[in-house]
């Protein structure tokens, strides 16, 4: 595995951009490339950061690319799948967050860096019929927040910028998710105070 994911870099690497939306689709899909995109992706903006905002567009659509391929498997009977590959009480909650929380239960952990269970969610996305369009939406936004900050970091660290994503990314990533999640949680609490209201 370590040598076709060598292969995988370098061919990104010689590829430029297009070689960043092939990583991220394939990373999106059922083939494991745990944090090349991210390191992919603060590489290249390294070396051409006037490029910033090409790359990280063709890596969120890469992203999004791969998860629209997941989400019809999960969609087109993809229960047994899931459950012959994940297994155990972390799909029966991943299932119930999904059922209870929509989009939400997607879009926050598409900002969060390997290994949190991503594709799980997105999987169990298509199982339990999320539409693909908002699907695709919030993926995106998710992806789009992800990634621009790990160009922003690239532009103002250069080649420092994979250390302090080793040290601090996981942090960082889990604190935009909470804010989040909390924004999400004052926005159920307010809708059902209006509710109660109106009766």
């Amino acid at each position: 595995m370590r040598a076709l994911v060598g292969r995988v870099r370098s061919l990104a690497l010689a590829l430029g951009g297009p070689g960043l939306f092939l990583v991220a689709f394939l990373d999106s899909t059922f083939l494991p490339l745990p944090g090349i995109t991210d390191i992919l992706l603060v590489v290249m903006v390294t070396r051409r950061p006037a490029a910033a905002i090409w790359y990280v567009l063709l890596t969120v659509a890469g992203s999004v690319a791969g998860c629209l391929v997941m989400h019809a498997i999960g969609r087109k009977g993809g229960d047994a799948l899931v459950r012959a590959r994940f297994t155990g009480e972390k799909t029966e909650r991943a299932m119930a967050s999904l059922q209870r929380h929509g989009l939400m239960a997607v879009l926050i952990p598409s900002l969060l860096p390997p290994p949190a269970p991503f594709k799980l969610f997105v999987l169990l996305a298509g199982v339990v019929g999320i539409r693909a369009a908002p699907f695709a939406i919030a993926i995106a936004i998710g992806r789009l927040a992800r990634y621009t900050a790990l160009a922003v970091l690239a532009v103002r660290y250069g080649s420092r910028a994979t250390t302090y994503i080793q040290e601090h990314g996981a942090a960082a990533s889990l604190i935009v998710a909470a804010a989040l999640a909390a924004g999400f949680a004052a926005y159920l609490i307010a809708g059902a105070a209006r509710r109660r209201n109106r009766r």
